[in-house]
């Protein structure tokens, strides 16, 4: 028999136990990943409290900050986050209830909140009066596509792409009635006052963009996009949230004109007859869209500009004493004709234009123009204002047939709280193309205040 060899203790090589003991462990299988502890009823715990600056605003806050939190107001209006408040105009009994989750699970509370007095002065923001007609209206309001006009709809770039110059329908715009049959001009978006309720009546079908087809299974491509089929979301929620940006959103699976993924609305202009909304595309991260409402049984002028009848138009010099011009706004802001607030130094005239600054940095107004304007004579824009901060005024001369054909002249005020005469050089700009002039008091500010403006002239 062949003799057998064992290595000796003496000789045994004493890295050779510790590496077959590592790849022992290297084989043996990975352990199987976890879930998170569920939450528990203690994390969906919820404390609150009336703001600082209204009993009927009442702050609400998660005791687990580190979960994922969606709240019920009991008011119509729905919440996302730790720390989070809500509107409550009327008073009542509300149930508030706050859902909890994790990778694991959820966990959900409730409890009821009183509010004792109701607060009237609450639902008279201007953005609630003209989205819904206000409380001393019918308290409702039905807002339909405003397919007459040109560029009712279109898509642009977003701000993050290098072809971005503002918030417009760059890329392509839609022209009058160009989506016929598609299921987008016969829906309906009514928004009321009473609980934040919100309706969306689709008569069937709804348009949605080609990215998106599959959010709603059994649809046809259509004039560039597909229709599909969704009955009618009724007793939904809107609300607006007022930052950097002013947003209306909606709830459930309703939304407002085309789908692209998204059911939260950046207001770019609103006013009794006219809605600019700006939405994004959750497919594609460079593409924003453009959409314009106007109240159903509203006529348009199908110019896009005012969203109903035909624009008033005037003529320069514009001193305000026996003429009222009507301004169009934007960006929130505000404008009508009242008498003079401070009547001293360059300008003791009776009557001026007031307009009080919205909530965007670009916001501001314009006049539309009888002809178009000639610069070969007359090359500057002049015109008196009281500012309540220095700093840039923005003058903008726009063609009304297309608003991406314009020349803009930034002014600086040097003097606040009191009249001084201000002057645009637009002796660059082409005679005879715009008729449209443009008016940005405290450019590129949010909430600047009350300007007052008067004889608006060229020289």
């Amino acid at each position: 028999m062949k003799n057998l060899k064992f290595t000796s203790l003496k000789t045994f090589n004493p890295y050779i136990v510790p590496l077959l003991l590592l790849v022992f462990f290297s084989c043996k299988k990975d352990p199987e990943p976890t879930l998170s502890e569920p939450p528990t009823a203690a994390d969906a715990v919820f404390t609150y409290a009336p703001s600082a600056q209204n009993a009927n605003i009442i702050e609400f806050t998660a005791s687990n900050p580190s979960l994922s939190c969606v709240w019920n107001f009991g008011n119509g209006t729905t919440g996302n986050g730790p720390s989070v408040s809500a509107t409550y105009p009327n008073a009542g009994t509300y149930t508030v209830s706050l859902t909890v989750f994790n990778q694991g699970g959820s966990a959900s509370s409730s409890q009821q909140i009183v509010i004792d007095q109701t607060d009237p002065s609450l639902l008279d923001d201007p953005l609630y009066v003209f989205l819904t007609g206000g409380s001393n209206g019918p308290g409702s309001k039905t807002w339909v596509v405003d397919s007459a006009s040109q560029a009712h709809f279109g898509v642009g770039p977003t701000p993050s792409h290098p072809d971005f110059d503002g918030f417009y329908a760059k890329w392509w715009a839609a022209g009058p009635n160009e989506k016929p049959g598609c299921g987008f001009y016969d829906d309906r978006y009514t928004f009321y006052l009473t609980n934040f309720q919100y309706d969306m009546v689709t008569n069937g079908n709804v348009y949605v963009n080609n990215q998106h087809a599959g959010d709603f299974p059994g649809g046809f491509t259509n004039l560039g996009d597909f229709t599909c089929p969704l009955t009618d979301q009724l007793n939904e929620t809107w609300s607006i949230t007022k930052a950097a940006d002013t947003m209306l959103s909606v709830s459930g699976t309703s939304f407002i004109g085309v789908w692209t993924g998204t059911r939260d609305y950046k207001v770019l202009n609103i006013s009794d007859t006219s809605l600019w909304l700006q939405y994004y595309d959750t497919a594609d991260p460079d593409l924003s869209w453009y959409l314009r409402l106007i109240p159903e049984g509203f006529v348009s002028s199908g110019s896009g500009g005012s969203g109903g009848n035909p624009t008033p138009t005037y003529s320069l010099p514009l001193d305000f004493e026996s003429v009222e011009p009507v301004f169009t706004t934007f960006g929130n802001s505000t404008s009508a004709v009242i008498n003079n607030p401070d009547p001293s130094g360059i300008n003791t005239s009776s009557k001026v234009l007031e307009t009080v600054h919205g909530n965007e940095t670009w916001s501001g107004l314009y006049v539309s123009l009888d002809s178009p304007l000639d610069f070969s004579t007359q090359p500057s824009i002049n015109l008196k204002v009281w500012a309540p901060i220095t700093g840039d005024f923005r003058l903008k001369v726009e063609n009304s047939a297309n608003s991406n054909d314009f020349v803009e002249v930034d002014v600086t005020v040097q003097v606040a709280n009191s009249w001084q005469e201000i002057s645009a050089d637009f002796s660059s700009a082409v005679s005879g193309v715009f008729d449209r002039l443009v008016l940005f008091p405290g450019w590129n500010i949010p909430n600047s205040g009350t300007f007052y403006i008067d004889d608006i002239q060229q020289q």
